[in-house]
């Protein structure tokens, strides 16, 4: 496999999250950087496309910076056009998506190619879409959870990170489901931004590797981004 590395612009390494509701991830992320389990990573500013999304408030209440640039009547296109500028004006390493209820444009991705996360609320492949885990707990499945995978061009397909697992019990409804689903993502979002911003990792076909498997060549230097 033929391996980039994509030199990050400062340190410490910065995180841009998009966002259009409450943000809850974003929040999670924000205290564990805060709590020291991030070292090396801060966030450089928290974007949405709602202007009143919760999770605006809540960043300007942590003091980080914030912009907003809203989609309603906008071509997909333009609108990322825009965010791009803003993600690149704060110089931004790594783009987070935390409940971003917009796709990506082909351009977009391309801007920040490998350089995107997001997190599913189910075991992908399973249940891609909307209300995911309504999608589990309907279905009939014994196991849920989530998975944080980079974006390509694709709905909740590109290379997967890692997942977490729960059993589902017999007590619980869809919505007892969902909230138990959430807790793993607060945990796995973080655990997930550390093992990428390590740069002790490579991308074989779909399959993410960490440094020190079997047949993996060296990876790149720490905040060093591969492609």
């Amino acid at each position: 496999m033929e391996k980039m590395s994509i030199a990050v612009n400062s340190s410490p390494l910065k995180l841009g999250v998009l966002l259009s509701g409450r943000g809850s991830n974003f929040l999670a992320i924000a205290g564990s950087i805060r709590e020291g389990r991030l070292p090396g990573v801060e966030i450089a500013v928290v974007v949405s496309n709602v202007a009143d999304a919760p999770g605006i408030g809540a960043a300007q209440e942590l003091g980080l910076p914030t912009a907003v640039f809203v989609s309603k009547g906008r071509p997909r296109a333009e609108l990322d056009a825009d965010v791009i500028g803003g993600l690149r004006e704060h110089r931004v390493d790594l783009v987070i998506l935390a409940g971003y209820m917009r796709l990506l444009s082909p351009g977009f991705i391309a801007a920040f190619q490998n350089r995107i996360l997001n997190i599913h609320p189910s075991l992908l492949p399973a249940f891609p879409g909307l209300e995911a885990q309504t999608q589990a707990f309907e279905y009939g499945v014994k196991v849920a959870g989530c998975t944080v995978h980079f974006v390509d061009e694709h709905l909740d397909h590109g290379v997967i990170i890692l997942q977490r697992a729960i059993a589902v019990l017999e007590t619980d409804d869809a919505h007892s489901l969902a909230g138990r689903i959430l807790a793993e993502e607060h945990a796995a979002y973080t655990e997930a931004i550390a093992r990428v911003v390590s740069g002790a990792y490579e991308i074989r076909g779909r399959r993410f590797v960490p440094r020190g498997t079997s047949g993996a060549a060296d990876a790149a230097s720490p905040q060093s981004l591969p492609e």
